[in-house]
């Protein structure tokens, strides 16, 4: 009877132990997609956050969001926060969050209400819709397409971003705090644009209402009016 009860209390005791080491024990993390860009939605949420920030990055064409993440990694951009989380990531995993990304297709955000005057409008519609020849400035839509949800593979949608992010990044491409694979076209542009101009075009844009079913276009009417490096084949696609 000693011996058996002996045994009962040892088994308990194994037991007891199993439960307390599986308890205080940390739950594994799934290896999954979906765990690995909790990092990137912790900011970059579906939904629209209107700030200088966390633009929306959902839709994009893939190769404009893995051009970004290597711009990140490689110093061309400079946010420290983006740089700590890309800096030790490979190419192939970097294309891979890139492909991710430019498949969802959530509803986009209102379109911004905006207190520019006429004028401002009116000239933010002119250089969005048509540019500025004696400035040599395009036209957004010559790139960014027609309906200015971009151009894949690597050409960004304008409609739908936070006013203050294009100010923002303007800035930067002026402040060569961003920078793309060399020629840097936007920086070029950037360039040539007023503070005046600047605000006139993200103002113009942010009271654009986006198409929920637009996609970024396939192709492009050409002939492009600049060569830009992140763009594969541009440099062919310029006008003499």
């Amino acid at each position: 009877m000693r011996r058996s009860l002996s045994r009962l209390l040892l088994a308990l005791a194994g037991t007891a132990g199993g439960m307390a080491q599986a308890a205080t024990a940390p739950a594994l993390i799934p290896d999954t997609l979906d765990q690995r860009i909790k990092a990137c939605t912790a900011c970059h949420a579906q939904e629209e956050r209107h700030d200088a920030f966390f633009p929306r990055i959902a839709g994009k064409p893939a190769g404009y969001l893995y051009n970004q993440l290597v711009n990140f990694r490689d110093g061309r951009r400079r946010y420290p926060m983006m740089t700590y989380m890309v800096e030790h990531l490979p190419d192939a995993y970097l294309k891979e969050i890139a492909d991710h990304f430019s498949q969802q297709h959530p509803a986009p955000p209102p379109a911004q209400p905006s207190n520019a005057g006429t004028a401002a409008l009116a000239r933010g519609r002119q250089l969005v819709l048509a540019g500025d020849s004696a400035k040599k400035i395009p036209a957004c839509i010559a790139c960014h397409g027609q309906q200015l949800a971009g151009v894949a593979p690597a050409i960004p949608g304008l409609l739908g971003l936070p006013r203050d992010y294009i100010n923002a990044q303007f800035g930067a491409w002026k402040n060569g705090v961003r920078r793309a694979q060399a020629p840097d076209c936007m920086a070029v542009i950037a360039e040539k644009l007023s503070d005046a101009d600047v605000g006139a075009v993200s103002a113009w844009l942010g009271t654009q209402a986006a198409d929920a079913g637009a996609r970024p276009a396939d192709s492009i009417a050409l002939p492009l009016p600049l060569h830009c490096g992140s763009v594969p084949g541009s440099a062919d696609k310029v006008a003499p």
